[in-house]
């Protein structure tokens, strides 16, 4: 049976559970929902099995809706991590459970009873308790029970917290062979990345109630799109990449474009790059020969875990070469891993001075690398970092932001995001600025401290502004819980039928291409009488413009500043779609938006 959720969401006391999921699982599937405690995963297989209601979106099971649909009419098989077993009643009776609420005759209740207790293992353990049973044969009892109605779908809530680590690898192995053997579409909640990698077709990973990726184990592991899947499947080292136009930089070595993929020139000239701990080569000398070298470091841990060593290392920053997670940190940690052959005929000792190399890197295409707060004076910028917007932006995205002092032109690092106080239109006048030196989007912060709520998101007509904007919006909305809607020009759907026409909408495109799924709504009236009728009905919105280095930016610019006057909103990112050597002209931005600033 194959399972659709159509933006699934589920809300208590005003906070979201589970927020916007969407996803296909196809027939015989195994899909595993992994992530932390917290993040929505148990709270979504409940609603799949009918067990918690939706607020909103649907659930198709085998092209059928069933958000409305009791949990029996639903036929799927559900395991609860405490096995739920009934502990009066003997292995036999707990099996045929389900089958006597369906009024299943006798012989054919014993004939199904047999066929599972073979199916996991357990025959002859029929007239037993579960009391009478170890953890795991409970375990696979609950399975059983789960299967014995035949359901199309079956539905495991992490089934072996409670195991010991032997039991929990055989089990695990038992339940894929079952799920193989049946040809089950199968859904597993765990917060276990070994027991993901082992068991999955694909992963599913959440956080803080969204859906953060999806995709094949080898393929997520190696090829992340977000910080916070890299880091939580597996150890990573996060650094600062800096685009140059043969590749990217990293402290010593340039890695080429013919080795590695980069995100488009759009994204500006600054990426996060992510290092496994398994691709760093260290040597008391050059490296040169093994991998890139990036720089040096000190040992100052070690650990020896069986078949590898894991060594933590001190390394000093430089421009070239600094930490993602706290770029203005001047010395910063790193992971290295090596095999315990490796260990034995090359051994360390802690404080040793060590030359470190990179095998192969993987560049996020996220838009946000960095956090780069510009003010005007210091309560400026602490107002920045305080600011409900930015600390939770930066915590969600798992970002430290950086302090820069007051803007001058050509002066402040344009890589990042740079963040701005509104501060009476004079963030207005900086964002502007910033744009015209180059940067490829800016940040502006609404005065009233208001956390972000809605994500209002408008392009200019352009194929570049709308492929700019909706890449920025996918990193966004990954991250933030707010309810996203697209504004289209009634006239523009023809414009962007050519560019998608093959795809069912612009909302399909912006979800194949950027993962974003957001509802697209059309206006006829001009975009900044538009804005203003959302703004006052919604102040807590964050905006989202993307605009192109056309005399029209400057244009878009001057309308934000009318509307600063007339209207409250939480934020206004503005993102510019350019090539590599492309950027706003002076006469753009000082006639039109410096100029409509006063």
């Amino acid at each position: 049976m194959s399972i659709a959720l159509e933006q699934v969401s589920k809300h208590y006391d005003g906070a979201a559970a589970v927020n916007d999921v969407s996803v296909s699982i196809t027939d015989g599937e195994f899909f595993v929902l992994l992530g932390p405690s917290g993040s929505g995963k148990s709270t979504l297989l409940r609603a799949i099995a009918g067990l918690t209601t939706i607020d909103h979106g649907r659930i198709v099971l085998n092209g059928r809706d069933v958000s409305n649909v009791s949990p029996r009419e639903r036929e799927v098989g559900f395991v609860f991590q405490n096995y739920a077993l009934f502990r009066h009643m003997t292995i036999a009776d707990n099996i045929e459970f389900a089958l006597r609420a369906r009024r299943v005759p006798a012989k054919l209740r014993r004939q199904r009873r047999a066929e599972l207790l073979k199916l996991v293992s357990l025959e002859g353990f029929d007239r037993r308790l579960p009391s009478e049973l170890s953890g795991g044969q409970q375990q696979r009892v609950a399975v059983a029970r789960a299967l014995a109605h035949e359901p199309r779908v079956l539905l495991l809530d992490e089934p072996f917290g409670a195991l010991d680590a032997r039991i929990r690898d055989d089990l695990r192995r038992g339940i894929r062979d079952i799920q193989r053997a049946v040809g089950i579409t199968t859904i597993l909640v765990t917060h276990d990345q070994e027991e993901a990698f082992t068991m999955a077709d694909r992963i599913g990973v959440m956080d803080r109630g969204r859906l953060q990726e999806v995709g094949e184990p080898r393929v997520l592991y190696a090829r992340p799109k977000t910080r916070f899947v890299a880091t939580f499947l597996g150890a990573a080292n996060l650094l600062l990449g800096h685009r140059e136009r043969n590749g990217m930089r990293i402290g010593e070595s340039l890695f080429r474009l013919d080795r590695i993929a980069l995100p488009p020139p759009s994204c500006g000239t600054e990426a996060t790059v992510v290092i496994r701990p398994e691709d760093i080569v260290v040597a008391r000398s050059d490296v040169r020969a093994a991998a890139h070298p990036i720089g040096s470091a000190e040992v100052v841990e070690m650990e020896f875990v069986g078949s590898l060593e894991r060594i933590r290392l001190s390394v000093e920053a430089n421009p070239l070469l600094q930490s993602a997670l706290k770029p203005d940190a001047p010395v910063f940690s790193m992971e290295a891993s090596r095999s315990a052959r490796e260990s034995e005929t090359a051994p360390l000792i802690i404080g040793q001075k060590l030359c470190i190399g990179v095998k192969r890197i993987h560049v996020l295409s996220t838009r946000i690398s960095s956090l780069r707060l510009l003010g005007t004076r210091d309560e400026a910028e602490l107002r920045l970092k305080k600011s409900k917007l930015v600390s939770d932006l930066a915590m969600r995205m798992h970002i430290t932001p950086t302090l820069h002092p007051a803007y001058d032109a050509g002066k402040a690092p344009l890589a990042g995001l740079p963040v701005v106080e509104l501060d009476e239109g004079h963030g207005l006048q900086i964002a502007a600025r910033l744009l015209q030196d180059g940067a490829s989007q800016v940040l502006i912060v609404g005065s009233d401290n208001r956390p972000a709520e809605r994500l209002l998101i408008y392009a200019q007509p352009s194929r570049p502004a709308r492929d700019s904007v909706l890449s920025t919006a996918g990193s966004l909305l990954r991250h933030m819980s707010v309810d996203s809607t697209l504004l289209v020009p009634a006239d523009e759907r023809s414009l962007y039928g050519a560019r998608y026409r093959d795809l069912l909408d612009i909302r399909n495109a912006a979800l194949q291409l950027h993962g974003v799924d957001v509802r697209t709504e059309s206006f006829r009236e001009g975009i900044a009488d538009e804005l203003r009728v959302r703004l006052r009905s919604a102040p807590s919105t964050m905006l989202l413009i993307g605009m192109t280095s056309s005399t029209s930016g400057s244009a878009l610019i001057e309308a934000l500043a009318a509307l600063t006057k007339q209207c409250r909103f939480a934020a206004v990112l503005v993102t510019c779609a350019r090539s590599d050597t492309e950027s706003l002209s002076v006469r753009h931005v000082r006639e039109g938006a410096v100029a409509s600033f006063g």
